[in-house]
């Protein structure tokens, strides 16, 4: 029994020793009450036997088995997990330099401004009269959120080009608000020198509000004359002073929390299509986004223009959440950081049988981007003395972060992608031996494509092949078994990216989170060829998606935790050490809809198998634990109730599926009981 609200135990026609089970699982949540209920529907089959073969001790589980990929679609970077505020904080987006800015008064864009690769500012210059004010205001991303007694640090590079002092109001408003003063809260910033300079103040906000704004005015008494007053404003920025672990460039601490908490293995970044872009000219290159946050050029999203149903033309790159904050936050969160690096192809799918969208594939012409993975090593790994490890530690972390891992190429396929890899893998080898290189098998789940991915990647000497499936329920279904045959030799599998949706149904909801549930027990029975997982994408803003089903929903203030992220949870917190043989009959699928598996823990010394009931059904089992001759009298056993299968936990009802923990109960070396229907059911057991 699982979900928000325990269902109610029917106690009518119950016998004694049943009721006496009965009232002691009440001390774990259940309700008793005696009214008839409605019970849920049993196959007439008989029981199933599911046998953990506890004598035998299988592959070893990878560290990075459960992971999380990152891309910035669904404005999970700018605009999500990145804290900053203000959008187009250095009036860099383009064509319209002003996208997110409202400006009234006396407002000139200027180029030539203190950071060479963000040229543009803006200088605020008296009205002319005493009654017109001059300043700007910033909508920041679908409003600014803001908590009540919580503390924001508003920084600002700015100067005044005469050399007389200036004044800049800093406010908070609610543009909403019926009551007589907009502004809320309310900072004087004195700006006294003609040279750039960075200023900054702590501003506290009384209320919360989702949906507020910053507006900036120029003040000077000089104006109330008719005096002329300047001031010149570049890289306006505000951040909460709570992110996560402090930084400064910080990032979201909700946001965070929910990586930290599954307990990730892996953590891949940047992308995604977003390594590609949309041409060669867009596509994410790691260099422009490490020192000083200021200098950092923009870059066109990808995923901008992407989709005229969902078009975001003010979506762009700041580059403030860039490589050296990628690797931080993977270290925070304890996951093995793992990059993807452009091949020198911009995406397929936009660009097709396009030869000339791509860098030509002969290694003088691809000798940068070979040099962009080469150099990358050094950045992560290399010693303060070298130039790329010199950077990193200016930043502020001389000590490597220890990258054993990169994905060379994002979703390419075909002869494009194959003779262009073979120049990169051949330098990386050279260079680096010690880096444990990943090729793509293309956007395909199976077919020509697919194979020749396979075929090229083993031929070329890959040491993991990165296998994308976004897919129906039905596909689901008919995988259930998909790794139990795959070759035991050559290159590994990493499945980085994957979700289940529903035909007609491309959003979240727990109908198909449990079959994600169950497909997971393939990769986890086959933990010695799968070594590395993903669901995908991440993060979505619930006023600014491109793609769904994603794994963590959030607005401006709250952040909700899918159904599909507390199976990841639960898999990837009870990882266990070693796979451990299960028995059970392999039978066609949709006629029971019961898959499992089993894992050791051998820090914990605990059996821990998951047991996925996808049926409309509630189906009797026995889990005999074989080579065992008494279990612990209790272990425990965690439940994931996806029966209301077109629900999802959402912003406003957060917590209408979580996991719930409860004690059961066994008999020698058996557990016995009768699975919900549509649920995932997880048990911790010891022997005695």
């Amino acid at each position: 029994m699982a979900g928000a609200e325990m269902k109610n135990i029917n106690l009518k026609n119950m016998n004694l020793k049943t009721f006496l089970l009965v009232v002691a699982f009440a001390g774990s949540g259940f309700t008793l009450r005696a009214e008839q209920t409605e019970q849920p529907k049993q196959s007439e089959k008989s029981e199933k036997i599911i046998t953990v073969n506890t004598k035998q001790v299988g592959a070893q589980i990878k560290p990075t088995m459960w992971g999380l990929f990152f891309e910035d679609i669904n404005y999970a970077a700018d605009g999500g997990i990145y804290a900053e505020l203000v959008k187009n904080r250095s009036f860099e987006f383009h064509p319209d330099h002003y996208m997110g800015w409202s400006v009234f008064g006396n407002v000139e864009l200027r180029n030539d401004g203190p950071f060479e690769r963000n040229p543009h500012y803006v200088r605020l210059g008296s009205s002319g009269h005493a009654a017109k004010w001059t300043g700007l205001q910033n909508e920041g991303f679908f409003g600014i959120g803001l908590k009540r007694d919580a503390d924001y640090r508003f920084s600002v590079w700015a100067r005044v080009p005469d050399g007389k002092a200036a004044k800049l109001i800093v406010q908070f408003i609610d543009q909403s608000s019926q009551q007589e003063h907009q502004e809320f809260a309310q900072q004087v910033i004195s700006i006294d020198s003609r040279e750039w300079r960075q200023y900054e103040v702590v501003m506290r906000s009384p209320q919360t509000i989702d949906n507020a704004q910053l507006r900036l005015f120029l003040v000077d008494e000089r104006m109330q004359t008719g005096g002329n007053c300047t001031l010149d404003l570049e890289h306006i920025s505000l951040f909460p002073t709570d992110t996560w672990m402090g930084e400064r460039n910080g990032l979201r601490r909700d946001l965070v929390q929910a990586l930290y908490d599954l307990q990730p293995g892996i953590f891949r970044f940047p992308g995604g299509c977003i390594v590609e872009g949309a041409d060669i000219e867009t596509r994410y290159q790691w260099k422009n986004t490490v020192g000083p946050v200021e200098n950092r050029p923009l870059n066109e999203n990808r995923w901008e223009y992407t989709f005229n149903y969902r078009f975001a033309p003010d979506y762009f790159q700041s580059g403030g959440l860039g490589f050296y904050e990628y690797f931080l936050l993977a270290e925070q969160i304890g996951a093995e950081p793992l990059p993807v690096l452009n091949v020198g192809m911009a995406c397929q799918f936009q660009n097709w049988e396009q030869e000339s969208a791509h860098v030509p594939a002969t290694a003088e012409e691809l000798r940068p981007f070979i040099d962009d993975c080469i150099d990358l090593v050094e950045f992560a790994n290399g010693g303060v003395d070298t130039k790329w490890g010199a950077v990193r530690a200016q930043m502020g972390h001389p000590e490597p972060f220890n990258m054993k891992y990169l994905a060379i190429g994002n979703e390419q396929w075909g002869e494009f992608y194959f003779e262009r890899l073979k120049f990169f893998v051949e330098a990386m080898r050279k260079a680096h031996p010690e880096i444990v290189i990943i090729g793509s098998s293309g956007p395909d789940s199976e077919g020509e494509n697919f194979d020749l991915g396979w075929a090229a990647m083993r031929e070329q000497g890959a040491d993991l092949v990165d296998e994308h499936y976004y897919r129906p329920v039905d596909w689901f279904q008919k995988s259930m078994y998909r790794y139990d045959d795959y070759p035991r030799t050559g290159p590994a599998v990493f499945a980085g990216e994957y979700a289940c949706h529903d035909a007609g149904k491309k959003w979240n909801h727990a109908g198909a989170s449990i079959y994600e549930a169950a497909f997971m027990t393939t990769l986890e029975r086959n933990a010695d060829i799968v070594h590395m997982t993903a669901y995908a994408p991440l993060f979505a803003h619930v006023k600014g998606w491109q793609w769904r089903p994603d794994l963590i929903w959030f607005d401006n203030l709250r952040v909700a935790r899918s159904v599909s992220y507390y199976v990841q949870q639960m898999y990837a917190r009870n990882r266990g050490t070693h796979v451990v043989p299960i028995e059970m009959e392999r039978t066609p699928v949709g006629e029971d809809g019961i898959f499992a598996s089993a894992v050791w823990d051998d820090a914990a010394k605990e059996w821990i198998v998951k047991v996925v009931n996808t049926s409309t059904e509630a189906q009797a089992i026995k889990i005999m634990f074989d080579g065992v001759t008494q279990l612990a009298d209790r272990g425990t056993v965690q439940r994931l109730d996806c029966s209301d299968y077109e629900l999802d936990n959402t912003v406003e009802e957060p917590l209408a599926i979580v996991p719930n923990e409860s004690t059961i109960l066994s008999v020698q070396n058996t557990i016995a009981e009768t699975l919900p229907a549509k649920c995932f059911s997880l048990y911790r057991v010891k022997a005695k």
